[in-house]
């Protein structure tokens, strides 16, 4: 008789009315999988979004949402050699966290320093690697270096915020939506804030930034917002600079004339975390690296989060759909 487990089951997209909490086979892993014991997984908006059946990858159906969970390893396949039985780690599962366990490949679990717990972990994943990838993968961000993060009080552009000082930035600029909020990232490391709202994003952003640099602008930008945000930021940057694209939080997927780019020889980016798991895991380990380093030497701080029973999964994602809690949202099976 096999061993069973709770999990979530979405069963029909954009339907949670028909998504339970149910008993199902608990995994079993094949070659080059490890099982993990979830003690913590992030409630992701991704999550939500592929939920809907908005996502641009559908899993088949019926599925279990949950990205980055973290949590013991339980079980490993064949050809798996480490991590081991008993390992604690940080899962980074494109499906399947919001259950008691998980099945991944071996080589996208992460072994935790013993002084950061689950919680925090699951806290920090999916945030604190694309942020980090953003900035020294497609940012190229060098010692001394500015920075503009927009969306900087969302998960990844908390992350950034702390990731550029703490790898060396010079100058970093946190948009925000209300000059309130910057209060909220100023003791992460950000030096001044950016509006990121308002009439005539692309000239107030630009000269706002022009002010703050003394009229040169900015090595790098992290957007996670998109829409007219992003107009203004690209007329931000400095000469050779990078915009890296991480997402379209404002909901209009911007546009832009080539020959920009060619004048101001700038660089505009995207990042797509998923691909780097599995194109290129030996970057993907150096990333997860030097994060739980940084963590350990006091450097990065995991950001606040609200734990939630497995059984209120529900709650959770109507929180995070409604924004009406804004610490991270954490699954505790």
């Amino acid at each position: 008789m096999s061993a069973t487990m709770r999990a979530v089951q979405i069963r029909v997209f954009d339907e949670l009315d028909e998504a339970e909490l149910a008993n199902i086979d608990a995994p079993v892993p094949g070659p080059g999988e490890i099982v993990i014991d979830v003690a913590a997984a992030p409630v992701n908006y991704v999550d939500l979004v592929t939920m809907r059946g908005a996502y641009q990858f559908r899993p088949t159906l019926p599925y279990t949402p949950g990205k980055g969970p973290a949590g013991h390893v339980s079980a490993v396949g064949q050809g798996v050699e480490h991590p081991k039985v008993g390992d604690r780690v940080l899962g980074m599962a494109e499906y399947g966290g919001y259950a008691e366990k998980c099945v991944i490949q071996g080589s996208q679990a992460y072994l935790l320093p013993p002084d950061l717990g689950f919680v925090d972990a699951a806290a920090m994943s999916l945030a604190f690697d694309t942020a980090w990838m953003s900035l020294v993968e497609r940012g190229r961000l060098t010692q001394g270096e500015s920075v503009m993060v927009l969306g900087a009080t969302g998960a990844v552009g908390g992350a950034a915020v702390q990731l550029a000082k703490a790898l060396g930035a010079g100058t970093v600029l946190a948009g925000v939506s209300d000059a309130s909020k910057f209060e909220e990232v100023q003791p992460f490391g950000a030096d001044d804030y950016v509006l990121q709202s308002g009439p005539n994003l692309r000239d107030s952003i630009r000269d706002r930034v022009l002010e703050l640099t003394a009229g040169r602008g900015v090595d790098v930008v992290i957007d996670a917002i998109g829409g007219d945000a992003f107009d203004g930021a690209v007329r931000a940057l400095a000469w050779r600079g990078r915009l890296v694209i991480v997402g379209f939080a404002a909901g209009r997927i911007p546009t832009l004339k080539m020959n920009y780019p060619m004048l101001k020889n700038i660089e505009v980016s995207g990042l797509q975390i998923s691909d780097y798991r599995k194109r290129a895991p030996e970057l993907m380990q150096r990333c997860f690296d030097n994060i739980f380093e940084l963590y350990s030497q006091g450097r990065l701080t995991p950001p606040r989060s609200e734990t939630f029973a497995l059984d209120e999964w529900r709650t959770a994602v109507d929180a995070l759909s409604n924004k009406s809690i804004r610490s991270r949202l954490i699954l505790t099976p």
